[in-house]
Formats: C-alpha cells, sequence, structure tokens
C-alpha cells in the first residue's frame, strides 16, 4: 500500500486516470497491467525521508513506473529486466512495485537481470533479494514478500551425463582414450561419455556424444542402467546414464580436441582392462553390456509422450520387453476366453485387444511381437477377427 504523498497522486493506465489527494492512502485494482502504470508527485522536503526520496526532490515533479512484470501460477510475480535503468529511479520503481504485489497477496519475486545490467545487482541485494542462480548471459535474484518461511524451488540440484555402449555386428565396442580429465594418460580405454545440454533429451545427447568424438553415426536403442552421485560437479548432484546405441556408420573420426584414440575393440578385451576389473562401478557397466549381448537383461526403451500439462513432447523410459509380454498375455487370455473368433466391437475386452493392436502398430511397428496384419489379426468382411498366432521378438 502506498500512503501519504505530500501532494495529489494522479495514477495513469491507457484509457484512465484516478486522482488522489494527499494524506490518501491508496489501493490499485488487482488486475491493473503492470508498465501501464505511473505516478506523478511532487515531495515536500517533510517527506524527503520517504522511499522516494532519492528519486524527486522538493517542489519537483518525476515520473515513476512500477516494473513492467508477469504472474506464475503460484502467486509469484518474474520481473524480465531488459531496458538500462538509472539505480536510484530502479530501487524506487522496485521499492513501489514490491508494496503493490505485497497488496497483491503475492509471495516470491523473481528478477532476472540480463550482463548487460550488471549494475543493478549490488542495489536489488540491498533490497532484501539474494541469488538464486546464474547463467552466461543473466542472473536470477529472489525475493519473498509474505513473514513466513518461502517456498520458492531451490536451483537446479542435478547436472546429467551419459556414457554410450555401441556395438558393432562382430561384437566390438567403440572405445575412446581422452586428452584430459581423470584419465589423461592412463592409457585407459573407456565409452565415449559426456554431458546432455540444456533441454536436450538423453538419448538425443547420446546420439550427439558418439557423433563429436568418434564421428560415427549411431541411433539410440535403450537406456541400461544410471548411477546418481552428489557434491561432483559444483557441488552439484550428478545422474549417469549408461545407453546402449546401435551404428549407423563405422569409420572412425575422431575429436582432435578432447580425444587421443579410438577404436573398435571386442568387448571382452574392454571388459578385462584392469581399471575395469579393479572398479566396481565400471565392472558392474561391463556386466550389464555383457549380459545385454547374451539376451538375459532388458533395458529402457525411449517412447516419446505428452502430458496434460504441456504440448511439448518429451520421452518416457520404460521396459518395453516385459511390457509387450505382459500385452501379449493379455491378448492371449482374452482370445482363449472368447474362442478362435473375437468380436472387436462386442465388449471391452475385444476393444482392449484392438488397442493393443493399434498401439503396438504405431509405437513398435514391425520390431515387436505383433503385427496388426501378418501375425496378430485378420478381419473378414462381417467386421470380425481371428487371432492366428503371436510371436515373441527374438
Amino acid at each position: 500500500m502506498l500512503r501519504y504523498f505530500s501532494r495529489t497522486l494522479v495514477i495513469f493506465s491507457k484509457t484512465r486516470y484516478l486522482c488522489v489527494s494527499a494524506n490518501q492512502s491508496l489501493s490499485l485494482p488487482r488486475k491493473t497491467p503492470f508498465g501501464c502504470l505511473s505516478f506523478r508527485f511532487g515531495v515536500s522536503k517533510a517527506s524527503s525521508q520517504s522511499i522516494m526520496e532519492n528519486v524527486v526532490t522538493e517542489h519537483r515533479e518525476q515520473e515513476l513506473l512500477l516494473l513492467s512484470a508477469s504472474y506464475d501460477d503460484f502467486e509469484g510475480v518474474i520481473v524480465n529486466m531488459k531496458d538500462a535503468m538509472d539505480p536510484a529511479v530502479f530501487v524506487a520503481s522496485l521499492r513501489a512495485s514490491i508494496s503493490h504485489w505485497r497488496q497483491q497477496g503475492k509471495n516470491g519475486v523473481w528478477i532476472k537481470l540480463p550482463i548487460e545490467l550488471a549494475n543493478l545487482v549490488e542495489v536489488v541485494v540491498k533490497e532484501g533479494f539474494w541469488y538464486h542462480h546464474a547463467e552466461p548471459k543473466y542472473i536470477m535474484l529472489v525475493y519473498w514478500i509474505p513473514e513466513t518461511a518461502n517456498s520458492l524451488p531451490v536451483n537446479a540440484t542435478h547436472r546429467v551425463g551419459i556414457g554410450a555402449f555401441v556395438m558393432n555386428d562382430k561384437k566390438e565396442v567403440l572405445v575412446v582414450q581422452e586428452k584430459s580429465g581423470k584419465f589423461r594418460g592412463t592409457g585407459v580405454w573407456k565409452f565415449p561419455t559426456g554431458v546432455v545440454d540444456e533441454g536436450e533429451d538423453i538419448c538425443k545427447g547420446a546420439v550427439r556424444e558418439v557423433k563429436e568424438e568418434t564421428g560415427i553415426d549411431a541411433e539410440f536403442v535403450e537406456v541400461l542402467a544410471f548411477r546418481q552421485s552428489h557434491k561432483s560437479f559444483f557441488e552439484k548432484s550428478d545422474l549417469f546414464f549408461l545407453c546402449m546405441l546401435r551404428p549407423l556408420s563405422f569409420e572412425i573420426q575422431k575429436q582432435d580436441l578432447e580425444i587421443e584414440a579410438a577404436q573398435w575393440m571386442p568387448i571382452e578385451e574392454y571388459a578385462a582392462q584392469p581399471f575395469v576389473q579393479r572398479h566396481e562401478l565400471f565392472k558392474y557397466f561391463s556386466d550389464i553390456c555383457l549380459a545385454k549381448i547374451d539376451g538375459a537383461y532388458a533395458g529402457f526403451a525411449p517412447i516419446s509422450t505428452t502430458t496434460s500439462f504441456s504440448a511439448k513432447p518429451g520421452y518416457m523410459y520404460f521396459n518395453t520387453r516385459d511390457f509387450n509380454h505382459h500385452q501379449k498375455s493379455e491378448v492371449e487370455q482374452v482370445a482363449k476366453r472368447e474362442g478362435d473368433r473375437v468380436d472387436i466391437d462386442s465388449s471391452s475386452h475385444h476393444q482392449f485387444l484392438a488397442e493393443s493392436l493399434r498401439w503396438i502398430d504405431q509405437r513398435c511397428g514391425d520390431q515387436r511381437w505383433l503385427s496388426s496384419k501378418a501375425n496378430g489379426l485378420s478381419l473378414d468382411r462381417r467386421g470380425r477377427g481371428r487371432v492366428r498366432e503371436a510371436h515373441m521378438p527374438s
């Protein structure tokens, strides 16, 4: 709430204004758009210690804008600063804005300062804001308005990395020796590894890292395992995903900046390295890869999905092999219960059968255990279907 100005206060919007006489409190409309409000006022000597003391002097009028901002879904305010401001004017606008947001019942205030406005960081901190996170081109500061413990989300806590298990038809794996880091000069051959970029999917990050380090084109197959550790990189936690990829090319063109050497190596030779045998994590990784080769291990394949909260596509990773076993069992039970011929439209069971076939066709194509034409369902002219046989994946 803004109180006790020594002269008439005029609030302008795009189409209207309000006049408030001296010593009268002011309540701003809840939905008044920021950036459309301005104050014109004069300050007497008696009010020289008010929040405007650095902006106006006695008997002088000056315009003060509330900071342009937007609301989030949690009664928070987001200020994305773009234009340069005099620090004194900015502080006065910030104080007036916080008073306005407090009256509206807002909670957290987020101020994003681009690197070009770094001169405002000190004055923002002096107003009670603290650092939340920083990126190469901006810093984010936060403030909690209510007189309660803040519930603002913390900065990102994890970094995501990948290791790529890429094997050709000769059961040779793609391995590299690095020029820097802990493996420099050790002679250890390791899988290509790297960090997933901001906004990048794990499956796409793995393909990119293999291409960058070795020049090999590959397609993502599945996540075989993942490991979590803590206090590893700038005191952040780390998630590392062991991924299986299928090579699409075979001629290696190593990256000179980071990679000392790269080659295709028999999987047994890789697993027999003393370093791999001595270190439990790497031993687990090699054993998982060997189990995968033997067909005794199922990883997590990516399926593109969307949610009701966002139209942006993402990936869900799950054990499609066991999931398809379960789907096959459900279909077989329906076929057994209903007999050799089934009417797709007669019951929910039959609808489930049709939906199962449709899902498998759309998601898995000819790589899975049912094809609606070749192996699973044939329709006659009366719209009835016959389940002939189902083949499991090899």
